[in-house]
């Protein structure tokens, strides 16, 4: 069995597509709303000031939007991956560039932060494609919403969308 198929990833993955089709759909009502979520393996999170009634139908929509087949809605330009993406290269160009003993490491700096600069304008588009093929699966057939739940946590409103496999 592949790493990706093993089910507990396949669950986060695809609760982590329909998580950024849901913040797509909430987005384009709301465009000045400020909105983060968060995958677990029972479903995702939405943190912000939005109503249930909202993130409810916003979730369902994504959903039957996934299952038609609007694969895209599984890739946001916000997520989390993007900048996983980005820290990694950055830390480790800067890391290669400073390495070994040639020189000291101050005249190193320059083309340490050239590099660091390179590698992070190249993670907006490989962390895009790492989400298309790693942390998202659209694939969500078998997916269900179970409920959408509100609660408050230290003075941010939450929803959960706990999701069931059918």
């Amino acid at each position: 069995m592949k790493l990706l198929d093993i089910p507990i990833i396949r669950r986060i993955r695809q609760n982590h597509a329909l998580e950024h089709a849901t913040i797509h759909i909430l987005s384009w009502r709301y465009p000045h709303l400020k909105l983060v979520g968060r995958s677990s393996e029972s479903g995702f999170y939405v943190y912000g000031d939005v109503d249930t009634e909202a993130v409810a139908a916003a979730a369902s929509e994504a959903l039957v939007r996934l299952q038609r087949g609007e694969k895209e809605l599984a890739v946001h330009p916000r997520c989390g991956t993007n900048l996983a993406t980005a820290g990694i290269l950055a830390g480790f160009s800067a890391f290669l560039a400073l390495a070994g003993k040639s020189k000291r490491r101050w005249t190193r700096l320059p083309e340490a932060l050239t590099l660091a600069t390179i590698a992070v304008m190249l993670a907006q588009p490989l962390g895009l494609i790492i989400q298309r093929y790693l942390t998202t699966l659209p694939e969500v057939d078998d997916v269900a919403i179970k409920e959408v739940r509100r609660f408050e946590r230290g003075g941010v409103r939450v929803h959960k969308v706990e999701l069931v496999r059918r």
